[in-house]
């Protein structure tokens, strides 16, 4: 990677980068898959087993406060909404008409938040089957206890990387409460497991998407881009990802947004600023002007028509998960399996914990 003023670590410099992670930033985004293995854990031992009922409920209801909670729940609702028996409807609270025919979920890290408390409490009072995906204690607990599906994070891990575990949270109650749905939590932990690996510290940077990610997105500004409504709330997630953890400001937007932008000269550069930059000297002349590069995320089924879409664009790059390089074994190292994506939700996590860990070392190049 080039030097620049807001890099002084080089990405493939692995000891300088684990002695910069002094808070542990790249072990908490490699627990992507152990958070999956958690959920999947309660749901063989049977914890969700008093959500079955003989039919699907009328409506599953999500309720988050706010941050990956809710993205999770706009995230599920896009990917399977139409495959589903009932309706997912993502509710700033429990709505009036709630009743014993649906199942509530509240999701959250603070079992304070009065906007879980409040939608836990409606939602035991009219009958209806609710789950906590939140930590099992305090007001959240007082207004539950006894009268709903516990579902704590049995993995800590700071509310930035907790994606995952909301979706798989999601995912495990569907598993149970609609008859046509059926997931493998451990086939997703083992997909996450090798996406952690593969973007691994020690990996270098042409053999580590996450990395050469972030490689591109220095010294640039960043736009990410959702061609669906799924997609849309993965680059809001991963916006807000770069900006709380790299302290990067980043658009999120759709993609025909992104494409006017790009239409209208966004990233390209004027024929006289490309021959500027020829003989451009920073000493003399000062730093060029910041560069924009957009991302489109999507996904495979989508990524032709979306490729073509963007064919010839300059500064628009199409990323999915299975834009992966092929992975030549370092220093004795195992080697990380495919990514295998397949189903849509499974997809839409690994390309947030390749994009959660470019945005970790994004902020460990700056030392």
């Amino acid at each position: 990677m080039n030097a620049s003023p807001t890099a002084v670590i080089d990405l493939d410099d692995t000891d300088g980068l684990l002695d910069a992670d002094r808070e542990g930033l790249l072990r908490a985004a490699a627990t992507a898959g152990a958070q999956v293995r958690a959920t999947a854990a309660a749901l063989d031992e049977g914890d969700l087993e008093p959500l079955r009922a003989d039919g699907p409920p009328r409506t599953l209801i999500w309720v988050a406060g706010r941050g990956p909670a809710e993205t999770a729940g706009s995230m599920l609702a896009a990917a399977l909404g139409g495959s589903l028996a009932a309706p997912v409807v993502v509710a700033a609270e429990a709505p009036p008409w709630i009743g014993p025919l649906d199942v509530l979920v509240v999701a959250g890290d603070d079992p304070g938040d009065p906007v879980l408390v409040n939608a836990a409490a409606t939602g035991v009072r009219r009958g209806a089957r609710v789950v906590v995906a939140a930590p099992y204690e305090g007001p959240l607990r007082d207004v539950a206890a006894g009268r709903s599906v516990p579902l704590p994070p049995r993995v800590w891990v700071r509310d930035d990387f907790g994606l995952v575990r909301y979706l798989a949270a999601g995912l495990a109650v569907l598993h149970v409460v609609d008859p046509g749905m059926r997931v493998d939590l451990a086939a997703l932990a083992d997909q996450l497991d090798a996406e952690a690996l593969r973007n691994s510290a020690g990996r270098e940077m042409f053999t580590n998407p996450a990395k050469a990610l972030a490689g591109q997105m220095v010294d640039r500004d960043v736009v990410l881009a959702g061609d669906t409504a799924a997609t849309a709330a993965l680059a809001r997630h991963c916006a807000t990802a770069l900006l709380r953890i790299a302290h990067r400001t980043v658009a999120a937007v759709g993609l025909a947004d992104a494409l006017v932008a790009v239409r209208g000269g966004l990233g390209a550069a004027s024929p006289a600023a490309r021959e500027d930059s020829i003989f451009h000297d920073e000493q003399i002349d000062g730093p060029l002007p910041r560069q924009v590069r957009t991302f489109v995320l999507t996904t495979e089924s989508d990524r032709p028509l979306v490729a073509a879409r963007v064919a010839d664009m300059a500064g628009v790059a199409v990323l999915s998960a299975e834009d992966v390089p092929e992975l030549a074994d370092q220093a004795g190292a195992p080697e990380a399996p495919s990514t295998a994506a397949g189903r849509l939700e499974q997809q839409l996590a690994l390309l947030a914990v390749r994009l959660e860990m470019a945005a970790v070392y994004l902020k460990l190049v700056r030392g």
